[in-house]
């Protein structure tokens, strides 16, 4: 058996493990990112960055030249109740005034190839197996196994030890639930389905949100479809195309996802010019595991980053914003107390949720409270029918969704960012909550 050891491994090498490996990295860190798949792989998620992600990925000091697949996009279009409007990013000191979209495909592997230059150590086609756990019950390394392309186990076996482990294995995070961190069901979960078409509208410099989807009947009757959609221009002759649905639907978990994004596609993809024949592959899902539903966020001595944390924003599906955030005020903590005597660091760690809560926690709650009120069709149509005509309503909407809006703490905030800073703030803002 092989034997690795490092100051930090991390267990999966999407943006949030990546992020964190480049992080301590640069800090001259020992960091080892395991990495189940061999690159490039795909991931089951919308492609896109919004500028709050943007300004993550420039945090890292990771470019996104056009050549290299990366599209610019200015602002968000929303469709529903007869209304269809166009709002730019909002202007916001510090923050990028744009988005960016590429498939995940490349995505991922941009980003664990910045790791990789930065100095981690990362190992492809080794997959966790389980936790090794010392007399303490503290998590000391991980004994993985060697894997074919597709993230099969075929050995050889390997162990890596590090005082500090990273779960940064996604929605199911097999790493945390070895240590008796369970999901919880008391915070939204959503599913998203997601297809490749090629279109001539492919760099749009929109991102486009369906808010109500809509399909014609036997009748010739335009009828509503339960969920949300969403059109993303790839720039490379391609779209990225999808819906997804919160469980607090009452439609949740008797829905054909494949049949809905059909009877969609047949309703409005002349205006992307997308049909059956334009398909690029299959239509595939994924759970999207929202608002901190595994915690805590630190548990003997692993760390949960992105979606092994339930890092998703429940107002619109993005997880790869608070992927990279996590993995930023993750990196902070160890990298200030890695190297303290072993029980200082053991209590400095738990510094981490407490960063994450106050950072994220009031705003995830927020959303709670807004998946719960969207379970309700008669409610949704209500906002939709009679908010999409007000301008002032839409632009807070987006500020809302995109968790774009100034802190009046730190800059000049209009009536809108104080009163969606407002509310973050009289909500429980524990990641434990």
């Amino acid at each position: 058996m092989n034997n690795f050891e490092a100051e930090v491994i991390v267990v999966g090498a999407g943006p949030a493990g990546s992020a964190i490996g480049t992080y301590l990295a640069q800090a001259g860190h020992e960091v080892i990112i395991l990495e189940k798949s061999g690159f490039p792989r795909d991931k089951i998620c919308g492609d896109a960055l919004t500028p709050r992600a943007v300004k993550e990925v420039g945090f890292l000091g990771m470019e996104t030249p056009e050549s290299e697949g990366w599209h610019k996009n200015r602002g968000l279009r929303l469709i529903g109740g007869g209304h269809r409007l166009e709002i730019g990013w909002p202007e916001i000191d510090g923050t990028p005034n744009y988005g960016l979209t590429k498939p995940r495909m490349g995505m991922d592997e941009a980003f664990a190839r910045h790791a990789q230059r930065s100095g981690a150590r990362l190992f492809e086609q080794v997959k966790a197996m389980s936790p090794d756990i010392g007399e303490d019950g503290w998590i000391k390394g991980i004994h993985a196994s060697g894997t074919d392309h597709r993230g099969r186990r075929v050995g050889p076996e390997a162990h890596f030890s590090a005082p500090i482990v990273i779960a940064a294995d996604g929605v199911s995070s097999r790493l945390a639930v070895a240590m008796g961190l369970e999901k919880r069901d008391d915070r939204p979960m959503g599913v998203a389905v997601r297809a490749y078409h090629s279109s001539p509208r492919h760099a749009d410099d929109y991102i486009e949100s369906w808010v109500e989807m809509r399909s014609s009947n036997s009748a010739g009757e335009s009828e509503v479809l339960p969920g949300y959609g969403w059109l993303f221009p790839l720039g490379d002759g391609t779209i990225n195309i999808g819906a997804g649905l919160l469980d607090s639907s009452p439609q949740f978990g008797s829905v054909d996802f494949r049949a809905m994004m059909g009877q969609w596609i047949a309703d409005m993809g002349h205006e992307w010019g997308i049909d059956e024949s334009t398909s690029l592959g299959p239509i595939k899902s994924a759970a999207l595991p929202m608002a901190f539903n595994r915690t805590p966020h630190f548990h003997k001595g692993l760390l949960l980053v992105g979606d092994s944390g339930g890092m998703v924003n429940p107002f619109n599906g993005e997880g790869i914003d608070y992927a990279l955030e996590s993995a930023r005020l993750a990196a902070e903590v160890i990298s200030t107390y890695s190297r303290y005597p072993k029980h200082v660091m053991r209590e400095k760690l738990q510094e981490y949720p407490a960063l994450v809560g106050d950072s994220l926690g009031g705003y995830f709650t927020l959303g709670r409270v807004f998946s719960a009120i969207i379970g309700h069709p008669a409610l949704m149509q209500f906002g939709i029918k009679y908010g999409m005509g007000v301008d002032v309503v839409m632009e807070f909407v987006v500020k809302l969704l995109a968790n774009l809006y100034r802190d009046p703490k730190v800059s000049e905030a209009d009536l809108i960012d104080r009163v969606i800073s407002a509310l973050t703030r009289i909500v429980p803002a524990t990641s434990n909550a």
